[in-house]
């Protein structure tokens, strides 16, 4: 009994350890990227900045948020996440809900299954939809970042297994009571699925905001590009020109250091919102892992 006790003692330190060295690992580049950005320019120029910053200014910030190109784009990014992740919740929401029920219920119900289910093995490919998306005229639109990926086949068959592991009783007394569908949905399925729709809800935000890619394929003009896209042209292709940098200002500051502040205001959103989903996705992350 001892050695067993003990046993566990040292398994239990030991994760403790590892499990810290772990978020380590995940915290230092954020700590060392926000250092850089509130270092001067010859400091960050010379890769002298480790975890605190040398020659601490806010030049960089003050640059940045007043930099019409950035601002543009990090509300084209916030309405794209508010309303592409509002959608796409909506939509997977009501097609679980009637993908959930028994061929009984609701005939064709298996054909429509399998429909989705290929959608997600199989696509048409970037090409098809690129045409799709210039012939329906929503280039350098938002509905072109907020439609392609619309629908998602993933979290749509998580959230139908969680709507099969609620109680069918709760629904029978609801439609016995005179309650319709869409009313059993909202006042019954709903607020039994706030963990699991948080926690989609938080993967679809985070999918959203960090998708560079449709921004460069949908957008000709960067003032519509999304935060990520901006992001992307500027630290990637190493193209300057989209921030309207005056000459004389990069001789206060350094790109380095306008760079590292870009990429910490781009992750504070996300950074701010996971605290209020927390709970929630603690709940959520077993999603249709257990079934009676």
């Amino acid at each position: 009994m001892y050695h067993k006790t003990l046993a566990y003692r040292i398994f239990n330190v030991f994760n403790h350890v590892f499990l810290a060295l772990l978020s380590l690992l995940c915290v230092i580049p954020l700590i060392h990227v926000l250092a850089v950005s509130f270092s001067g320019k010859a400091a960050a120029s010379a890769n002298r900045v480790g975890l605190w910053p040398v020659d601490f200014t806010l030049d960089a910030y003050e640059k940045t948020l007043g930099n019409e190109n950035f601002i543009q784009s990090l509300i084209i990014s916030v309405e794209r996440v508010v309303v592409g992740t509002s959608l796409s919740m909506l939509v997977v929401f009501l097609a679980a809900y009637a993908l959930s029920k028994d061929e009984k219920v609701f005939r064709g119900r298996n054909l429509y299954s399998w429909f989705f289910v290929f959608t997600m093995l199989f696509s048409g490919g970037m090409v098809p939809m690129y045409i799709l998306i210039q012939k329906i005229h929503l280039m350098n639109t938002i509905w072109a970042l907020i439609i392609p990926g619309l629908v998602s086949v993933w979290n749509m068959i998580l959230l139908l297994n969680f709507f099969r592991g609620v109680p069918k009783e709760l629904e029978e007394a609801s439609l016995i009571d005179g309650a319709g569908h869409l009313t059993t949905l909202f006042r019954i399925y709903l607020p039994l699925s706030m963990p699991a729709i948080a926690t989609l809800s938080l993967f679809t935000l985070v999918g959203q905001w960090n998708d560079w890619f449709s921004g460069l394929l949908y957008m000709s003009d960067y003032k519509k590009y999304p935060l990520a896209t901006f992001l992307q042209t500027i630290l990637v292709q190493q193209d300057m020109s989209k921030m309207n940098v005056d000459p004389k200002m990069l001789e206060n500051i350094s790109q380095r250091t306008v760079k590292a502040a870009q990429i910490f205001i781009g992750a504070v959103p996300v950074l701010l919102i996971y605290p209020f989903l927390q709970k929630y996705f603690v709940k959520g992350i077993v999603l249709g892992a257990v079934k009676e």
